[in-house]
């Protein structure tokens, strides 16, 4: 029985509201930021709305900001969800695969395969980049989505999470479905493949934040303006080196920016918790 202690409960709750609001108010003074006119914000930080918040993001959607190339902030959104959404459907695709291989098929040197999966996990993009950067040009396939997505879509650590719940799956399910005439095919899409959706609801949320986030690699395979991602863009914003920066434009940006991974979480929240909580199906 869990004491019900109500100093105790106010100090919680006072903590929480401290940190939301540590949270929250850098994100307030950006909105109200990107409502304002340029002079207006380089002159004092503004505590309140603007009259110009229809016309600053009005700007930003359709002409976006003469340092990006007058790039639409749509058009860089855009590549940004295609990049975020094909690293999601390639690394959840391919792990969970494999994982399947690893766990449900007899095949020799499985685990031999399964720790060179995880090895990876030590060689990040960042440091296999001029390799990996070679092999894409090799294809041709600078500036185009594929060239963004493919070498981004292998993934260990969601293989290793997928081998891992697979494990606590009842031998008796497989064995059972085997006895029904269920092959393979059929026995993971009717049956492994349900139970794991709430698997697949975490790494989606936690895969489409990173593809999301992703500035190194599309800043190496993009020369384009066409191909910018909203994180280059932001960056490209920050520096204006003969010009006054428009903050009123890069803060409307940022908030557009944030506006999808936080649409993810929110729709996708009852079950990315269930994914990292749930033990036990």
């Amino acid at each position: 029985m869990i004491e019900n202690r109500p100093t105790l409960n106010a100090l919680t709750h006072v903590t929480l509201v401290i940190g939301i609001v540590i949270v929250i108010f850098p994100i307030y003074i950006a909105f109200v930021a990107s409502t304002h006119e340029a002079r207006d914000i380089l002159m004092t930080v503004q505590g309140w709305f603007g009259t110009n918040f229809i016309e600053n993001y009005s700007t930003v959607l359709e002409k976006g900001k003469a340092s990006t190339g007058s790039i639409s902030v749509a058009l860089m959104m855009w590549n940004s969800l295609v990049m975020a959404l094909g690293i999601v459907v390639g690394k959840i695709s391919i792990s969970i695969l494999s994982a399947y291989a690893i766990v449900y098929f007899r095949f020799p040197f499985r685990m031999f395969f399964f720790w060179m999966i995880f090895v990876t996990l030590m060689l990040p993009v960042e440091v296999r980049i001029l390799p990996t950067y070679e092999v894409v040009a090799n294809l041709g396939l600078l500036n185009t989505y594929p060239g963004l997505v493919l070498p981004l879509i292998a993934s260990a650590t969601a293989t290793f999470l997928f081998r891992q719940f697979f494990l606590t799956i009842p031998d008796e399910l497989a064995e059972a479905a085997r006895v029904d005439g269920a092959g393979p095919f059929r026995f993971f899409f009717d049956i492994l493949l349900p139970l794991s959706r709430t698997n697949i609801a975490a790494l989606f949320v936690i895969l489409f934040i990173y593809g999301w986030n992703q500035y190194l690699w599309p800043l190496l395979v993009t020369t384009e303006q066409n191909m910018t991602t909203i994180v280059m863009g932001i960056q490209a914003m920050l520096y204006v080196p003969d010009d006054i920066n428009e903050w009123n434009i890069t803060m409307a940006t940022a908030i557009l920016a944030m506006l999808p991974p936080v649409l993810i979480i929110i729709v996708m929240q009852r079950q990315f918790v269930k994914g990292l909580v749930e033990t036990e199906k």
